[in-house]
Formats: C-alpha cells, sequence, structure tokens
C-alpha cells in the first residue's frame, strides 16, 4: 500500500505571537516538495534547547517496495531571536539520518568523508547560506544470530549534523538535508526509475 505523503505544512502553524523572522522560515519550508519515496511529517520539538523550535520526521521509502523502509531521519530548526553565542547566529539547523548501506562500506576507509560531503555539497549546492558546521558519521557492522528475520549480515550509517542558517529560506536547507537522506538510503537520483522483478518501473503501477 502506497504512503501518504506529506510535507513540512502538515505541521501545526506556530502560534500568532511566534517572531516574523521564525513563522517566515517555516512558511519557507512549507514550499518543500519531497520526492515520491520520501514522507515527511511533523513530530513534536525539542522545547527545552530553544525559545521557538520545530521538527519534522522523514522516513524513505524503498523504490520497489513502498512498505519498506530503508531510511529515516529527523530535521529540527531552533530559532532564538535573542541569538545564541555557540551558534553564532539566531537559526540552528539539526539533522539525523539513519540508513541501512551496502555492507562493503563498511571497508572502505574514505566512506565517513564521502557521507560528510554529502552534506557540506548539498548546502553549497542547493544555495543554503551556513556556517559553524559540525557532525558525525557513525559506521556499525552488524551479525544477526538464530531466529532474528533479517538479513545475517548489514552495515547502518548514521549521520548527525547541525549548522548555523542564514536567513529565511529554510526550504534550500530542508532540500539539501533530504538530498542527504536519499544518498545515504541509495535512492537513484530524482527521474531514474528503477525496475521491479518484473521488469517494470517500480512506480509504474503495472
Amino acid at each position: 500500500m502506497a504512503q501518504q505523503r506529506t510535507r513540512p505544512d502538515d505541521a501545526t502553524p506556530p502560534p500568532a505571537q511566534a517572531p516574523a523572522e521564525f513563522q517566515a522560515a517555516l512558511e519557507a519550508l512549507a514550499t518543500v516538495h519531497p520526492r515520491p519515496e520520501v514522507v515527511v511529517e511533523h513530530i513534536p520539538a525539542p522545547q527545552r534547547l530553544a525559545p521557538w523550535s520545530h521538527a519534522v520526521g522523514i522516513r524513505v521509502g524503498d523504490p520497489l517496495d513502498d512498505d519498506e523502509e530503508i531510511a529515516s531521519g529527523r530535521f529540527i530548526v531552533l530559532f532564538d531571536p535573542e541569538g545564541h553565542e555557540a551558534w553564532q547566529g539566531t537559526t540552528r539547523c539539526v539533522g539525523y539520518v539513519s540508513a541501512e548501506t551496502d555492507s562493503e562500506m563498511v571497508d572502505d576507509s574514505m566512506f565517513s568523508e564521502v557521507a560528510w560531503s554529502w552534506l557540506t555539497d548539498a548546502l553549497v549546492e542547493h544555495g543554503a547560506v551556513h556556517h559553524s558546521v559540525g557532525g558525525t558519521v557513525t559506521r556499525t557492522a552488524s551479525t544477526r544470530f538464530g531466529s532474528i528475520a533479517a538479513p545475517e549480515h548489514s552495515v547502518d550509517v548514521e549521520i548527525r549534523a547541525s549548522w548555523t542558517a542564514e536567513g529565511t529560506d529554510l526550504d534550500k536547507h530542508l532540500t539539501a538535508f533530504l538530498e542527504v537522506l536519499g544518498n545515504a538510503a541509495g535512492l537513484p537520483p530524482p527521474g531514474i526509475h528503477l525496475l521491479s522483478s518484473n521488469g517494470q518501473p517500480a512506480d509504474s503501477g503495472a
């Protein structure tokens, strides 16, 4: 069964007294249209990290099986109208990605650097003006035993990152982050369709 596609504007709107800059940032987020395999939905935002916050959860479905989740993530916006010394700004974006990846990647010494470049390159390519970016890339190899219904060997990658956004055009920042999530999930470039087992495009309905 196909999952319902949602956008960041499905979230509860901010209170009327929210700062104009924060409201403008959320309005920009609402213009983002994720690719078909991606579901974006509002989730509770952390309340103690900043005076104003907003968060969305993201799930990526397998292009060949929409009921199968192959990656997930969170995108959080923290806003302090007074500015935050550690952020060197008023708006901090926080992203988290978790995805199962190719088991051969665990032996690639450059994989962490490549995965981190997905974020830094995407922010630049989408014109998301930012600074003070930092985070981690973690690879975990697992071997399952006994009756656990899952592949015997698997490798998971986690990317945790945060950066300070300039301006209110957070649509560019979320779009860049969705690209990172797609890369981690191994999705083909937009417009390229994988073939299902019957030789038809995965989304053809055939």
